[in-house]
């Protein structure tokens, strides 16, 4: 039971609110999977912690986009929800966006969160992606561009002005596209 104790305290210790068995095997030095499942499900069990879906445990009260870089891993928050954030879409639902290696749409407790599957090419460096508090968040002007390169350009911009142009000329390489090269070009009205 001592096991236990420890991993619910290193747990409700944490920054993190989203954790994997594989994360908790890393965060209490633990060698034991079988044990630490079993302290997992005993908790999610006594209501101390959430278990929202297979293999992946929360506090009570857990980041959802933290919960969003956790679900499918490598991934990054991207597209309509970077782009609301700053300003540049007007009109977004509460989904959560996220570029991945996989295409898919998951509900967790009412909230949606998708999923859009890019060129495993583009992975390479991940620049343009920041870590903040537990979660991989692509920069205003890689969300722009991901969201260019994976609508095929039919999508639509309120403002552009938060953008850096010098930035998306420097992230543009990595998407290795003529046809992004010249969508976005028409986009902010420039020759790239």
């Amino acid at each position: 039971m001592s096991s236990q104790f420890n991993i619910l305290e290193t747990i409700l210790n944490s920054t993190r609110t989203v954790f994997t068995i594989q994360s908790l095997m890393m965060l209490t030095r633990g060698n034991d999977s079988q044990k630490v499942t079993k302290s997992l499900h005993y908790y999610a069990k006594e209501g101390k912690l959430l278990n929202p879906r297979r293999g992946i445990y929360t506090k009570q009260n857990f980041d959802e986009q933290e919960m969003a870089c956790c679900l499918f891993r490598p991934s990054y928050l991207s597209l309509e929800t970077v782009l609301a954030c700053a300003g540049v879409v007007f009109q977004w639902d509460e989904t959560i966006s996220c570029v991945s290696y996989l295409s898919r749409r998951v509900e967790i407790d009412g909230k949606q969160y998708q999923y859009r599957k890019i060129n495993p090419e583009i992975w390479i460096g991940m620049e343009g992606v920041e870590q903040r508090d537990n979660v991989a968040i692509a920069t205003v002007e890689r969300a722009f561009l991901d969201m260019v390169y994976l609508s095929a350009g039919n999508c639509y911009f309120d403002n552009l002005r938060p953008l850096s142009v010098p930035v998306i000329r420097e992230l543009l390489p990595l998407y290795r596209s003529a046809k992004l090269n010249e969508r976005v070009g028409k986009l902010l009205n420039m020759k790239l």
